[in-house]
């Protein structure tokens, strides 16, 4: 009894200090819709822009948008683990992600750069192993998106 009459106490305290909670504020996903995510060369960054414009709510296209967002992708790979005969049986890829949020006149809002790193090992087939790449890099992507899409949402949230 005790226990509820702590939490109840704690919750009616938490209201009244003005905590907002990031995620379920509904007046942020209609501005999230409003960034517009430019096309990105690499391959890596075509599945990149289409992660972000599903996180973001947005359609992929200009009109109507009161944000730009500019891309660059930096794929880096590393052998990590060796055979006795100096074959590469392990790898570490690093994808770097440079962002830039501009408005629609085209003054930078925001910036920054996140990093994502994927793994793989290195199979006897070819497809295999380009296989592994290629899923390893996704969910690097994926990871590298919804935090692009978090910073995002605090740089609008803080920016009203």
């Amino acid at each position: 009894m005790i226990r509820v009459a702590a939490i109840a106490l704690l919750c009616v305290a938490l209201a009244g200090c003005g905590f907002h909670p990031l995620y379920g504020d509904s007046h942020l996903s209609p501005r999230m819709a409003t960034i517009y995510v430019e096309p990105v060369a690499e391959a890596t960054g075509y599945e990149l822009r289409n992660s972000l414009i599903d996180l973001l709510g947005s359609n992929g296209v200009t009109a109507g948008k009161a944000y730009r967002l500019t891309l660059t992708v930096a794929n880096s790979s590393q052998g990590v683990a060796l055979q006795k005969d100096a074959t590469i049986t392990r790898y570490n890829n690093t994808l770097t992600v440079s962002y830039v949020l501009a408005d629609n006149k085209g003054k930078e809002l925001t910036h920054g750069s996140l990093t994502g790193l994927s793994s793989y090992n290195v199979a006897t087939a070819p497809y295999a192993t380009q296989s592994a790449r290629r899923d390893a890099d996704m969910r690097a992507l994926q990871d590298i998106a919804q935090r692009l899409s978090l910073d995002l949402a605090v740089y609008l949230n803080r920016h009203k």
